[in-house]
């Protein structure tokens, strides 16, 4: 059995196996789900008050909730912030 992996770490075997740039994506996508679900609990949102707030479908919430989602965009991502009170904050590191 070749160990090409020995020695490396988790970060290079995803960039060798050219998943690094979707597993990045997740990880950010759950943080930003969790992130969300953290401030409507802050504010005693339910998920009914919440899309209304947003102007968007219970649905569409759940979607946006779900970790394993990935395909949200920056406007939902602004309302859900602006629906608890917040400010999106995007950067480039």
């Amino acid at each position: 059995m070749k160990k090409t992996h020995v020695g490396s770490d988790f970060d290079d075997f995803l960039r060798d196996e050219h998943l690094l740039e979707a597993a990045e994506a997740t990880a950010a996508k759950r943080v930003i789900a969790f992130q969300i679900a953290q401030e409507m609990q802050r504010c005693g949102l339910t998920k009914s008050e919440m899309a209304h707030r947003m102007k968007t479908s219970r649905p569409a919430l759940d979607r946006l909730l779900d970790p394993a989602n990935r395909a949200v965009t920056l406007s939902t991502l602004e309302r859900a912030a602006s629906a608890v009170g917040k400010k999106l904050k995007v950067e480039l590191s």
